[in-house]
């Protein structure tokens, strides 16, 4: 199975289109053409851009899909003494994938008490969630009859508070201003995340608190912000580790990659993550058909074979320590090679990116997260993707 790049485009469509544009039709005087609306965007059949990228050598895809999640339709907002007839839990989506938690919701069981923006008030759950950046675990209604009461109710329950607003937006931040100040400063790798608790809160009404001490994140809305190192990683794929390991290393008892460590980095051209691992002083083995970026290629303990990494025989290279792969490939194909990579008990670490090409893929999802050990999540600088780990320390 081979990684395929955006096919080439036909320039020659586009030249024939420049033509036109500056020479007019024979016959005709030339014209202003700057308020004519602007052309179709349509293509022959036999051009590249009429054919959806897969992202796979395969021109056309037959496989069954899953179904895609319910379209989100406007509902009346439950009363407050419905909502509080019974436990719930606020479920706040990874931005831009409210509908993917919802489905996971009903998914898992869960009765959808109501939504509002990226915030969704459910029944709770004991399973964690992929698609939730952050979970409010106790939240309460809070009735206020000012700007400074409102404040001053928050303030007495702990210090620190996160605004998340949808609505009533200024008087949100008339509020939210009262409240001590909680430093929102960009992390820099390897420092010791916030361990102080942060509470979430929105205005669910002008006099009407919703709020939570207790979350699932020490980070705002659960958003991780890291100061960025734009000069020696060839991409900005670097920041998903950066991620992973910083939740990881706030966890007692784990350890990321470092010396004496092996490392396996599957599909790793042009090196974001081999960059990361070999900054932390791993062994890595990076394969892919294409070649590293030069600035990775030359770091100590680095070693790139040319290659693809569906087609890499466990059996070929022994025991590894951790295997990471960030290829862009059908969830089904990556859970096809984890799987072989499993049953042969050849590494004892996993930490791989999900992408979905169109319709998120909830089927196969969940079946990377019933593998013992696994944790399925969707890190802040994700897109349409998730990342699956599974650590032998969780087995």
């Amino acid at each position: 199975m081979r990684i395929v790049c955006e096919p080439e485009l036909d320039y020659r469509y586009l030249i024939r289109a420049l033509q036109l544009l500056a020479s007019p039709l024979k016959g005709q005087s030339p014209r202003n053409t700057m308020n004519d609306p602007a052309p179709s965007r349509t293509f022959p059949k036999s051009h590249p851009r009429s054919r959806p990228h897969l992202g796979l050598n395969d021109r056309t895809d037959t496989r069954p899909q899953a179904p895609a999640p319910e379209r989100l339709c406007p509902t009346p907002t439950p009363s407050r003494a419905e909502l509080e007839a019974s436990p719930f839990t606020a479920y706040l989506a990874a931005d831009g994938f409210t509908e993917d938690l919802v489905a996971e919701l009903r998914h898992h069981g869960a009765a959808i008490r109501t939504i509002r923006g990226r915030l969704v008030l459910a029944t709770p759950l004991s399973h964690p969630l992929a698609w939730a950046q952050n979970v409010w675990e106790n939240p309460v209604f809070l009735p206020v009859s000012s700007i400074g009461d409102a404040a001053k109710q928050l303030s007495t329950i702990q210090r620190n508070w996160h605004l998340y607003t949808t609505d009533h937006h200024r008087r949100a931040t008339l509020i939210q201003e009262k409240l001590p100040h909680v430093s929102s400063k960009p992390l820099s790798f390897g420092a010791v995340p916030p361990s102080a608790p942060l509470g979430s809160w929105t205005l669910w009404d002008a006099d009407l608190i919703l709020a939570s001490a207790r979350c699932s994140s020490p980070f705002p809305d659960g958003t991780v912000r890291f100061q960025e190192n734009k000069l020696d990683p060839p991409s900005r794929a670097y920041l998903k580790l950066w991620e992973t390991f910083t939740r990881l290393s706030s966890l007692p008892g784990l350890k990321i990659p470092g010396h004496g460590d092996l490392c396996l980095d599957l599909g790793s051209a042009p090196g974001g993550w081999t960059w990361v691992l070999a900054s932390l002083g791993a062994q890595v083995l990076s394969i892919d058909k294409a070649p590293l970026a030069p600035q990775v290629d030359t770091m100590p303990g680095v070693t790139h074979c040319i290659g693809s990494g569906f087609a890499l025989d466990p059996r070929h290279i022994g025991a590894a320590d951790w295997l990471f792969s960030d290829m862009i490939c059908y969830p089904d194909k990556l859970y096809e090679v984890i799987t072989r990579w499993k049953e042969l008990g050849a590494c004892r670490n996993f930490v791989c990116t999900l992408k979905f090409q169109a319709e998120t893929d909830h089927t196969t999802a969940a079946r990377f997260a019933a593998i013992p050990g696994s944790q399925l999540l969707h890190l802040s600088c994700n897109k349409h993707e998730l990342t699956w780990i599974n650590l032998e320390a969780w087995r």
